[in-house]
């Protein structure tokens, strides 16, 4: 058996063209989706992911705030920011940037984000409605994972799924998505981490298999029955030099292994992470419409 691949890519754009008509429709009712990012510091993977998503909101039409912190801003100049954010109409969505620098507490910035427009999905007002089955914005890698199983043809109702990782990012809100009395639920979930007991024993029960521990080979080919579905959320630079920056990107799965016994499987890259930036932008789509509705 060889596993027919889940392109993140290509569901992803799909799902942009999606939101980039919805992005003309609200425009045609007088409403610009905006969507303000906040980097604080210059640290390299996180000024590259947030060009990447300010790219990714002009294809698709929005509006984009882009501000750029030096690391020595304080904890009061950001919390300011983040309230004339959260008063300014033309903004639908608040996006600040993690890691923050160590001296900048991220729960008090967290907290003072509006959960109207906690894009990100982190708030604990919308982790709270997410838990308790109420509408929220959710945590875009998560609903980007369930997208991506949905769009794939992947039944979800009554399916045995195995997260590895208990992050607050992935592991925990991907399980409460997943049991939820609902169409993108009613699964039946078990969590393993780093203190389970032969994880083996779990995942090679599972219809599918969600790997979210970050670090490489976690997930191997004995651990997987024939014909799982598996999706690899991780991100790893391992060693390579062959490659020009000496290093190469891997999921937490043994791909080459794993994809001769499963049934569909996700790449690293091109799998999960293009869904991130687009469940992103989905969120400050709806945090837009909600904004028209209330106007209404």
């Amino acid at each position: 058996m060889t596993a027919q691949i889940i392109d993140g890519k290509q569901v992803a754009a799909q799902m942009r063209a999606e939101l980039k008509d919805s992005v003309a429709r609200l425009k045609g009712q007088g409403i610009t989706p905006g969507l303000a990012v906040i980097l604080v510091g210059d640290d390299p993977a996180s000024r590259s992911y947030v060009t990447a998503k300010e790219k990714a909101c002009e294809e698709i039409g929005m509006h984009s705030d882009d501000n750029r912190l030096p690391s020595e801003t304080t904890q009061a100049k950001l919390l300011g920011l983040i309230d004339q954010f959260n008063n300014d109409p033309k903004i639908h969505g608040i996006l600040v940037q993690l890691p923050l620098p160590a001296h900048i507490d991220e729960d008090a910035v967290l907290l003072a984000i509006d959960p109207n427009k906690d894009v990100d999905g982190f708030h604990p007002v919308n982790v709270g409605r997410m838990v308790v089955g109420q509408e929220a914005f959710l945590p875009c890698t998560p609903h980007g994972v369930i997208q991506l199983l949905l769009r794939s043809g992947v039944k979800l109702s009554g399916a045995e799924v195995v997260i590895v990782g208990r992050s607050n990012i992935v592991g925990k809100p991907l399980a409460n998505m997943l049991i939820q009395k609902s169409a993108t639920g009613n699964a039946t979930v078990t969590v393993c981490h780093t203190r389970t007991k032969n994880i083996a024993e779990h995942t090679r029960r599972a219809d599918i298999v969600i790997a979210a521990a970050g670090r490489p080979n976690t997930i191997t080919a004995e651990m997987v029955k024939d014909g799982a579905v598996v999706i690899d959320v991780g991100v790893n630079r391992v060693e390579d030099a062959t490659k020009k920056k000496g290093y190469r990107l891997v999921g937490d799965v043994d791909f080459e292994a794993v994809s001769r016994k499963a049934s569909l499987i996700t790449p690293v890259p091109g799998g999960v992470g293009p869904m991130t930036i687009t469940m992103l932008l989905y969120n400050t789509v709806l945090s837009a419409e909600k904004s028209l509705s209330r106007c209404n």
